[in-house]
């Protein structure tokens, strides 16, 4: 039987302080929890209904049974979805060979479900490291998790000073801008680093004077802008053609 304490301490991770401070992170859903046992993450505890008891097999970890009101009162879903576990953080991977890949950079995503979508689009397109600025969402943030839909087992997110960093590797730059040539006609580097800038303001100047390639996505149509993650897919889709 659940205690209080234990369900205050779920209930927490609504609130940013825990996303950085825990050492675990929520997810929900029995998509979410075959990704991560696909992955082979250490899963701290689950809390299922009595119908997915018998479905989650040997998960390597303790498991609870909870009736549908406490699944409600747990959740951060507004439906909720039989399944919650607490997930072990993973370690970041020390040293990123970053001439062999490219690596994707978000300078300021704020709307968590865009920083969800663009991991899911990535790991779509097989990449596997993403560089953030301090100011870009959490990816903890249980709304980026979920968003993620698995994504998050595989794709590697770290903050960074991208600015220090994009001048110490000295690698090719592509860049979203407005004034960039038609992504339709460049040739893009197989290796260095892509930056999708903030949604409303874009890609701040220090790093707009890194970029080497300039891109842009050409308008056929009255909409006034892209949303970040579907102008991710696009520019990925065009390189990975290359």
């Amino acid at each position: 039987m659940m205690n209080k304490n234990e369900l205050k301490y779920i209930q927490s991770f609504a609130h940013k302080k825990h996303w950085a401070q825990e050492s675990v992170f929520i997810i929900e859903g029995p998509k979410m929890l075959e990704e991560a046992l696909k992955a082979n993450c250490s899963i701290q505890k689950i809390y299922a209904t009595k119908e997915w008891q018998g479905k989650l097999g040997n998960s390597g970890g303790d498991i609870e049974e909870i009736d549908d009101i406490m699944l409600s009162r747990l959740s951060h879903l507004q439906t909720p979805n039989q399944v919650i576990a607490l997930v072990q953080k993973r370690a970041p991977v020390a040293k990123i060979d970053y001439k062999s890949q490219l690596t994707l950079v978000l300078d300021g995503i704020q709307d968590p479900g865009n920083l969800g979508t663009i991991m899911r689009t990535a790991d779509w397109f097989g990449i596997e490291d993403i560089l953030v600025t301090e100011d870009t969402a959490s990816v903890y943030n249980p709304k980026v998790i979920q968003s993620t839909m698995g994504s998050c087992f595989r794709v590697q997110v770290q903050v960074a000073d991208i600015e220090s960093m994009l001048i110490h590797q000295k690698l090719p730059v592509i860049g979203t801008l407005l004034t960039g040539a038609s992504i339709y006609e460049q040739k893009l580097p197989a290796a260095g680093f892509l930056i999708i800038g903030n949604e409303s303001k874009g890609i701040r100047p220090a790093l707009k004077s890194l970029i080497t390639h300039p891109v842009a996505i050409p308008k056929f149509g009255g909409a006034e802008s892209l949303n970040a993650a579907v102008a991710t897919g696009i520019v990925l889709s065009h390189w990975k053609m290359q």
